[in-house]
């Protein structure tokens, strides 16, 4: 590392780079690690960038990948600022220390948004806050939506995941110069950060990169291949053009985007519908992640931080008004969650008796939560007794009905609280205490692998962060997680046509809701 009056000079594999000193810490934003993915490029593994000579200013944040924005119910909750640009492969790292031999643990972020939305730009993931207290942070970009996660014929599967597992080797190759450990690289995401952060510990392609991981609301999953592909197919019907990617590269991006956020409208972990996921390509996802890891032929020796919100599903719903719009669907919505769950009748009324006076929205959120996001990470914890923490985040916002919601906890990892970015979606007056812990057991976790309470054990410690100080509690979600265990497990809804086949009256309920709820959007 070298500096000058104008920031520090750190060398990266391809060329140098120029930072600044902010906050008492080193940044460099928008460094490219992989060639801009346009031309033959789209759609397409990320390729090495070009290198360059001389000095490239590092100081603002690169080109964001193309996105359309959220809708304004979203909007006025979560903040999502669009960079312009073809550089959109491009990562930004803060340090305390811009120097070889420092040998400080590094955190990799990938950012969340349902493979759709959101960069490394939102200001709530601010890396400087790890690297004052002694933790190098990387954040990254990486192609969303179709671009990144779109199912074709004509080519490869997964280019979003392709890009986050280049990011990866760069920091290990690169992250030295900047101070950091290559061999204490802990890989850490949120929502669809998290799902990328299991699909990424299962690839046999980062044997030796990761050595801790955080999954905070999402699991290691693999989509249905055919739901990815409906989402390309109703796009391409809409477009007038062939489901390839040939055709799809033809059209004008911004045109792309508008499509995209048409079709996807109710695509949500509640609704259900189609949308864009990682999927079994054979090569970097040879099978379902979250097998993989319970089964052990993945990531061993990797110890795992793992939590969720108490309300998820407050984010989901409360857009809108769409929550009170599940509460008065009433048996209609809870059909539409046994359906999205597969669950025979038991589950709802065993939700009804765990949680007398809730509302259907409640019932149906949690239940949905729970089978899609809480059972399979107790599983993987499961699998791993000695080596995974859980937590659950339990502080509700200060904004009317959103309780303790998916997304809440960020400004309190990354102890970014007090932004107006933060503000949107907790509200004022959020306890700096509760960040000042929640911040440190991250920091910990990059440090030791021991985020400060009991290894998940046949006891099932979770930490809550919650309102006062934070406390373990013991198999807190016991009662609801056994009814999954011995739940009755339904087939897949029947095909709207076909009026004879079981699981008729399911699909009905589940269309009968997505058609109440795009009413009410529109």
């Amino acid at each position: 590392m070298t500096a000058d009056r104008t920031g520090p000079v750190v060398r990266t594999p391809h060329g140098a780079v120029r930072g600044r000193y902010e906050k008492g810490v080193a940044v460099f934003r928008g460094i490219p690690y992989a060639a801009p993915p346009v031309g033959p490029r789209r759609f397409r593994p990320p390729e090495p960038p070009e290198p360059w000579d001389g000095v490239r200013d590092a100081g603002a944040f690169g080109p964001t990948a193309p996105k359309p924005p959220y809708s304004e119910a979203f909007a006025q909750y979560l903040s999502d600022p669009e960079i312009a640009g073809d550089d959109c492969l491009n990562l930004n790292v803060w340090t305390p220390e811009p120097a070889p031999g420092a040998g400080l643990p590094v955190l990799v972020w990938l950012h969340g948004g349902a493979l759709t939305r959101g960069s490394s730009a939102v200001a709530v993931y601010d890396g400087s806050t790890f690297a004052r207290d002694g933790v190098v942070c990387v954040s990254i970009n990486y192609r969303l939506g179709v671009e990144g996660y779109g199912l074709f014929p004509d080519a490869p599967p997964n280019p979003g995941l392709h890009d986050q597992l280049v990011a990866l080797r760069w920091v290990h190759e690169a992250i030295g110069a900047f101070g950091g450990d290559p061999d204490r690289i802990t890989l850490c995401g949120q929502s669809a950060g998290a799902i990328s952060t299991g699909a990424l510990l299962a690839a046999p392609q980062t044997s030796g990169l990761i050595r801790r991981a955080v999954l905070q609301s999402g699991p290691p999953e693999a989509s249905d291949r055919d739901k990815v592909r409906r989402m390309v197919r109703r796009m391409a019907s809409r477009l007038k053009i062939p489901a390839t990617a040939e055709a799809f590269a033809a059209v004008d991006r911004d045109v792309l985007l508008r499509t995209q956020a048409e079709v996807g409208r109710l695509s949500s972990p509640v609704l259900g519908g189609p949308a864009f996921g990682i999927v079994v390509d054979g090569l970097l996802v040879p099978r379902d992640p979250l097998e993989a890891l319970i089964d052990g032929d993945a990531a061993p020796g990797v110890e795992l931080l793992m939590g969720w919100t108490r309300d998820e599903y407050r984010l989901w719903l409360v857009p809108g008004g769409l929550l009170e719009h599940v509460d008065r669907l009433g048996p209609v919505a809870l059909a539409g969650a046994m359906a999205r769950c597969r669950a025979g009748h038991e589950v709802p009324r065993g939700y009804r008796a765990l949680n007398p006076g809730a509302g259907t929205a409640e019932i149906v959120g949690q239940m949905v939560t729970d089978h899609l996001l809480r059972v399979p990470l107790q599983r993987l914890a499961d699998s791993r007794p000695g080596a995974a923490y859980l937590y659950e985040f339990a502080w509700p916002s200060g904004l009317p009905a959103l309780g303790a919601c998916h997304a809440l906890e960020l400004g309190f990892v990354f102890d970014s609280g007090e932004i107006p970015e933060s503000k949107k979606l907790a509200g004022e007056g959020a306890p700096q205490e509760l960040s000042d812990a929640m911040h440190a057991a991250w920091v910990r976790f990059a440090e030791t692998g021991d985020p400060g309470w009991e290894a998940w054990d046949p006891s099932h410690p979770v930490r809550v962060f919650g309102e006062g100080d934070p406390y373990t509690a013991y198999g807190p979600r016991d009662a609801e997680f056994a009814l999954w265990s011995t739940a009755t497990t339904v087939p897949e809804p029947a095909p709207a046509a076909d009026f004879r086949a079981p699981g008729a009256e399911l699909a009905a309920a589940v269309r009968r809701l997505r058609r109440s709820v795009g009413a009410r959007r529109r």
